[in-house]
C-alpha cells in the first residue's frame, strides 16, 4: 500500500476544526426522545455518522451514539433505510441478444415462447381453443351478437 507523502508546512492548508452541534446549540443532555436532534447525527441511510464528520468529542459521540441505539430500539428511528432503484426496462422488453438461447443458439423469430400450453384445455371448442393459444382476441361465431337487419 502506497503511502503519499506529505507537503511541506507552508504548503499544507490548516485544517478549520469542526464544531460540534451539540456544543453550538448548547445541548448539555442527549435525550433519545428528541429524535430531530438525532436525525443530524445521521447519514440518509440511517448510518451514525463518524467523530470526524460530526465535530463531536469522543464523549459527546459516546453519548449520541447510545441515543441513538435506544431510540432504534424504541422504533423512534430506522436501523436502515430502504433504497428503491429504478429498473432502466424489464427483461421481456429487451431484444434478444445472440446466444440468449438454449446452449447458445439464437432464437428463431417465428418459434412460439417455451412458455406456451401446446394442448387445448378440456371441453372447449376448436376456435376458441385456437384463439386462446394464438393470444388472439378473436371471439368465435358462436360468442358473436347477431345482426339486427331493419326493413
Amino acid at each position: 500500500m502506497a503511502r503519499r507523502k506529505s507537503q511541506p508546512p507552508e504548503k499544507r492548508r490548516p485544517q478549520k476544526k469542526k464544531v460540534s452541534i451539540l456544543s453550538s446549540e448548547r445541548v448539555t443532555y442527549v435525550d433519545y426522545k428528541d429524535v430531530n436532534l438525532l436525525r443530524r447525527f445521521m447519514s440518509e441511510r440511517a448510518k451514525i455518522r463518524a467523530r470526524r464528520v460530526t465535530g463531536n468529542s469522543a464523549q459527546q459521540q459516546r453519548e449520541v451514539a447510545r441515543a441513538i441505539r435506544v431510540a432504534r430500539e424504541m422504533a423512534l428511528l430506522p436501523y436502515a433505510v430502504r433504497q428503491v432503484t429504478t429498473r432502466r426496462g424489464s427483461r421481456r422488453d429487451r431484444e434478444p441478444r445472440s446466444g440468449d438461447g438454449p446452449r447458445g443458439e439464437a432464437p428463431t423469430p417465428d418459434a412460439p415462447p417455451p412458455s406456451a400450453p401446446a394442448t387445448a384445455p378440456a371441453g372447449a371448442d376448436a376456435e376458441t381453443a385456437e384463439a386462446e393459444l394464438s393470444g388472439d382476441e378473436a371471439v368465435s361465431t358462436a360468442e358473436q351478437p347477431a345482426e339486427e337487419t331493419t326493413e
